[in-house]
């Protein structure tokens, strides 16, 4: 066991956080003229993405059970 109180955790920004912070740069500077929507795109999508198929699972599942009773 290590006492230096260095981790194994993995940190820092992650692959879509430096696509992001590269897109807002990109925006900023002038190179792209896209939407905010799409330059922040991800940072939120991956959590759009999560919230939308947990929506889906979960209404199929209620409309399983809705089904059941009839």
């Amino acid at each position: 066991m290590s006492t230096n109180g260095s981790s194994n955790r993995s940190g820092g920004i992650g692959t879509l956080g430096l696509l992001g912070v590269c897109f807002v740069i990109l925006k900023l500077t002038g190179y792209i003229s896209w939407s905010w929507w799409w330059v922040t795109l991800p940072f939120w999508g991956g959590f759009a993405l999560v919230m939308g198929i947990l929506s889906i699972v979960l209404g199929a599942h209620l409309l399983g059970k809705l089904m059941k009773k009839w």
